[in-house]
């Protein structure tokens, strides 16, 4: 274990440990095992884990360390092979990942052919739920629970949602079904205050303003001799009186929803989490607990900055300093942003919770009266950008690829409808690495390409996503400019008036060629490049736009042309190679031509790069392709055949 004592681990410093609680640790079962001293050995133990963890290949840190009382106070009451603990999101689960099994293997965790970041069914029977989208485990445990009691079993359902997952407009619906309903469960608050950025919104400050009032900071003491009978044996006098004691303005929208509450308490305090889990599981009934945890607990440096140690890179676990992660094309999103704001009074940027990740911080700052984060609520952020438009302004959506699918249905309802003027600056599209399947950006050119009125663009450089960015605000309408994550050559400072003017909708020869063209967009230009730089026969294009195409460049190149190959770092099916194929045939013409791109799979989490050739797409699958059409040597099986 690393000697977090050196880098201000408040719970750790003091510990001696003598015997590891943790071997003998592989299942709910065994912590059941355990006394009192050694269930509070062992939370030190896997804070002391996930820290060395983390620290080896990166990963998500701080809520995982917020959550370990609560993993090991959960499985010392539950069998989580049968009982079913829905965590929502699932980065607070490498403690839980640990407990249950897969401690010889969590060295692996995001690592390509590794354990998954998040909890995924398919890798345990421990984990309840695949998750990766917030919001989504108080749905998921409601269905569970209906299932138990349809079939007559009599298993606990719990869901954990924390990390400002209760934002989300899945989780409210929810919790409005539960509590009419009513069925046999328990939903755990994990109120953090954070997400990835802080919390925002009225229950945020809902549950703010609980931390501040004098009966909150007692409850601590108090609470416990409250209920110091267990609380199933309550008359409802009692109940009304500790509902009283712990929500004297009666003010609690739980309460009005129909759902029994409980808090808040302290999420670190392992006998108190436990004592509650352990009479709230006998009520009848939906019982909610509001627990109050600190994210990066126990590792003073993940405390301090919770944002940055939310999901850090490899560090030194003795002596962690945070690193620069280099210029990426968040960053250029961003700062082309500041310099378009500087320009237009009327433009705004929104996005759902991502202020970090999709490089606007510095905008939030400069331009707060034009900056909006709606927390994770998708659908709301589409919609809103959509009132924004209807009144004149120039709104720009700044959402990552796999969560504009959550907002799929504003987009064609809210926006493209009535054509308005709004941009959908996605980020983290194509593969994204460790995260994996369920936050793999490959579907957005698919399903935004069906929808009328709406155009894509894939810029090829930061210099291509600020002009592109530019033009699609001076022209209206839908807009979808997408680009990968990752680092990005900054662009030259130059003042918005100089930057490159692009024809919306036109293509670009990067090389010219005499027998074929690839026909590449994004970071697999690159790719293209490299498979044809000794082949002067084999030209390259950048098709920066899927839609529209350039269909007149496409028809000029085809009158020569023997094949072409796309390539395209998204989903083979409706992507750019789809959109060709269908250009090619609506104006009769035949030219052979090889798609790549993602076939029709979900791809797990891993190392990008080697994905892209493992996919048949990167460098080694252009130059297969071009070797199966035979144009290696400037020949094609039509001439062959000839």
């Amino acid at each position: 274990m690393p000697n977090v004592s050196n880098a201000g681990t408040e719970m750790t410093e003091s510990v001696a440990f003598t015997k590891s609680v943790l071997e003998r640790v592989n299942s709910s079962q065994d912590v059941k095992k355990l006394n009192k001293e050694e269930l509070h050995q062992l939370t030190e133990e896997l804070r002391s884990e996930i820290i060395r963890v983390c620290s080896l290949g990166g990963g998500h840190l701080a809520s995982s360390l917020g959550a370990v009382e609560l993993t090991v106070a959960l499985h010392s009451l539950y069998n989580s092979k049968v009982d079913r603990l829905v965590f929502d999101v699932g980065h607070q689960t490498y403690g839980h990942k640990i407990i249950t099994g897969r401690k010889d293997q969590i060295d692996s965790v995001r690592k390509h052919d590794g354990l998954a970041g998040f909890t995924t069914t398919s890798e345990s029977e421990d984990d309840a739920l695949t998750v990766g989208h917030a919001s989504t485990s108080i749905a998921a445990a409601f269905g569970m629970a209906l299932a138990r009691d349809a079939q007559g079993e009599d298993y606990g359902v719990v869901a954990v949602i924390g990390d400002g997952s209760l934002t989300g407009g899945l989780a409210l619906a929810a919790l409005n079904q539960i509590g009419d309903v009513k069925p046999k469960m328990t939903i755990i608050v994990n109120d953090n205050e954070m997400s990835i950025s802080e919390n925002v919104g009225a229950l945020n400050g809902y549950f703010s303003s609980l931390q501040v009032q004098p009966w909150f900071q007692n409850a601590e003491k108090t609470g416990r001799r409250q209920l110091w009978q267990p609380i199933a044996e309550f008359g409802s006098r009692a109940k009304h009186s500790i509902r009283r004691f712990f929500d004297p303005a009666s003010a609690n929208p739980f309460h009005a929803m129909g759902l029994r509450y409980v808090g808040p308490i302290d999420g670190h305090d392992l006998d108190q989490l436990t004592y509650y889990l352990k009479h709230i599981r006998e009520l009848d009934g939906p019982t909610m607990l509001h627990i109050v945890t600190k994210k990066g607990k126990g590792y003073k440096i993940a405390e301090s900055d919770p944002k940055y140690w939310h999901g850090p890179p490899k560090f030194d676990a003795d002596k962690p300093v945070k690193k620069g992660k280099g210029y990426s094309w968040s960053n250029a999103f961003g700062d082309a942003a500041c310099q378009l704001a500087e320009e237009n009074e009327r433009l705004w940027m929104l996005t759902p919770a991502m202020s970090i990740g999709s490089g606007l911080v510095g905008y939030s700052e400069r331009f707060p009266k034009r900056y909006l984060d709606v927390g994770i609520a998708e659908d709301v952020c589409v919609t809103t950008a959509a009132g924004l438009a209807l009144q004149g302004e120039k709104p720009v959506v700044a959402i990552y690829s796999t969560f504009l699918q959550r907002g799929y249905d504003q987009v064609i309802h809210d926006v493209c409808i009535e054509n308005l003027d709004v941009v959908f600056a996605i980020d983290r599209a194509g593969l994204v690495g460790g995260d994996g399947a369920t936050h793999q950006g490959v579907f957005d050119v698919s399903f935004m390409r069906a929808i009328p009125n709406m155009s894509i663009a894939v810029p090829k450089d930061s210099k291509e996503q600020r002009s592109m960015l530019k033009k699609a605000l001076e022209m209206g309408g839908p807009k979808a400019i997408r680009w990968p994550r990752g680092g990005v050559e900054a662009p030259p400072e130059a003042p918005v008036t100089d930057w490159d003017e692009i024809e919306w909708g036109s293509w670009e020869i990067l090389k010219e060629g005499s027998s074929a063209y690839v026909l590449a967009c994004g970071l697999t230009i690159d790719y293209a490049l490299e498979a044809t730089k000794d082949l002067p026969h084999i030209g390259v294009v950048n098709a920066r736009f899927v839609k529209p195409l350039d269909t007149a460049m496409l028809l000029e190149l085809a009158r020569t042309a023997k094949a072409f190959i796309t390539v395209e770092d998204h989903a083979r099916d409706g992507g750019l190679g789809s959109a060709v194929v269908e250009a090619l045939v609506d104006n009769d013409v035949f030219v052979p031509t090889r798609r790549l791109g993602i076939p029709n799979v979900f791809v797990p989490h891993g190392d990008t790069a080697l994905q892209h050739e493992e996919l048949g797409y990167g460098v080694r699958g252009i130059r297969q392709a071009l070797d199966e059409l035979s144009l290696l040597h400037g020949l094609s099986k039509l001439q062959v055949q000839d």
